[in-house]
């Protein structure tokens, strides 16, 4: 499911228009987005949590001439799903 085919998603079961329902997607994406850039966690109880995670510095090889490199430490966004979201999936 893309972006546009989850907003006609939302505006179906929301009844709301698809102007709306882009706003609400949009506006969700750019909370939880700068949640996580503070360094806060998003947890929606039964569906899941977002997280920030740090990385460390870490050894690989390139693969284009199989030379030892370094790859820097990172910070990543993780998601976690919570325990409804794992039994619908499963």
């Amino acid at each position: 499911m893309n972006k546009n085919e989850l907003i006609n998603a939302v505006a179906e079961k929301s009844q709301l228009s698809k102007v709306n329902a882009k706003k609400a997607v949009d506006a969700f994406v750019e909370v939880v987005t700068e949640a996580l850039k503070g360094g806060d966690k998003v947890a929606l109880v039964g569906f899941g949590t977002f997280a920030v995670a740090e990385r460390a510095e870490r050894n690989g090889i390139n693969p284009a001439n199989k030379a030892p490199i370094k790859i820097a430490a990172k910070k990543v966004a993780k998601f976690k799903a919570g325990i409804e979201l794992d039994k619908a999936v499963n």
